[in-house]
């Protein structure tokens, strides 16, 4: 009898730790896929049909402050019964499915990680579709967050020396090492990469907090603060050319918090006056109320006749890591 007991403890405890072998080997396997990629597993017809169209409405719509038009994710499509094996990895993913409730649900690490999946279902086509528009908003930020996490991971790989950062303004910020220090003046720092046609660039700098808070407009405010920076720190091609914020188009306003601080969120695109050179940026002036100032980061792409979604989300993971000692 008590061998018997010893054996079947022996089974039993056997078992348990293949168990535990094989969720410790699911969750040591690294997710795969391109930075803002995210695949669809949904049939052909549905894909081909309104609920397709529904999918590239919400999540391929056009990210705000691009010069050309561009999708906030990348969609790959494929049907279900090739969503085996190493396609499984994929970091972000939609599975669209019929159910007899409709209903949008998060999954995360499934398969691989990190991963996020939504799962989104419903008994017919307009259900679906209905579910599709009601999820959508926090379907995208939480890819939104997976994205940003994934791409500030694989720039700690390589990250470039901020010492200078924190002499000049009490910050840290942690870009990759490929961004070089292009100016260093009191005040005012400027890093740059550059990359196939065009570079990409760090501004950092300093006002006083009553330079944007002096009344209540608020985006005229930080435009002219904007220009005021260009036209001193940031030359055009040609004598008497400097950056400016574009004149043509108001940039897009937000409020967030960067480094548990209140913070203004500003997209736009740049020009230079007397010169025809254009580009997106992104600027965080953050509220720093213990030294009365507003620190302002920055990040703009010049990189003419090229797509520049991913150079402004490379900016933005930079700028979204600053934190102010």
């Amino acid at each position: 009898m008590k061998k018997s007991l010893v054996l079947l403890l022996s089974l039993f405890l056997f078992i348990s730790c293949d168990d535990q072998n094989e969720k410790k080997e699911r969750i040591l396997v690294d997710s795969s896929g391109n930075i803002n990629q995210v695949t669809l597993i949904i049939e052909n017809n549905l894909w081909e049909g309104p609920v397709g169209e529904a999918l590239r409405n919400n999540f391929a719509a056009t990210v705000d402050g691009l010069p050309q038009e561009e999708p906030t994710f990348s969609l790959k499509q494929i049907p279900p019964e090739t969503f085996t094996g190493f396609v499984r990895r994929n970091r972000s993913f939609i599975k669209v499915e019929k159910a007899n409730e409709a209903g949008v649900k998060v999954l995360n690490n499934v398969y691989a990680r990190p991963q996020t999946g939504i799962i989104i279902s419903g008994p017919n086509e307009e259900e679906i579709i209905r579910a599709i528009n009601e999820g959508a908003d926090k379907a995208i930020a939480v890819f939104k967050e997976t994205e940003m996490k994934e791409k500030q991971r694989r720039m700690q790989k390589s990250l470039g020396k901020d010492q200078k950062l924190e002499e000049e303004f009490g910050l840290s910020l942690k870009f990759p090492s490929i961004y070089r220090y292009a100016v260093e003046e009191d005040g005012f720092i400027w890093l740059r990469k550059e990359i196939t046609k065009g570079n990409m660039e760090l501004l950092i700098y300093e006002v006083p907090l009553n330079q944007i808070e002096k009344d209540t407009n608020i985006i005229g405010n930080i435009i002219k603060m904007r220009d005021s920076i260009g036209e001193a720190y940031i030359p055009g091609p040609v004598e008497g050319s400097y950056m400016i914020t574009e004149e043509a188009y108001a940039p897009y306003l937000f409020e967030t918090e960067i480094d548990g601080k209140f913070a203004y969120e500003t997209r736009g695109t740049w020009e230079v006056k007397n010169a025809f050179m254009a580009g997106p940026f992104v600027n965080y002036a953050i509220r720093d109320e213990a030294n009365n100032r507003y620190l302002v980061v920055e990040g703009f792409v010049f990189s003419p006749a090229r797509g520049k979604r991913d150079n402004i989300f490379e900016l933005d993971a930079i700028l979204q890591s600053a934190k102010i000692k």
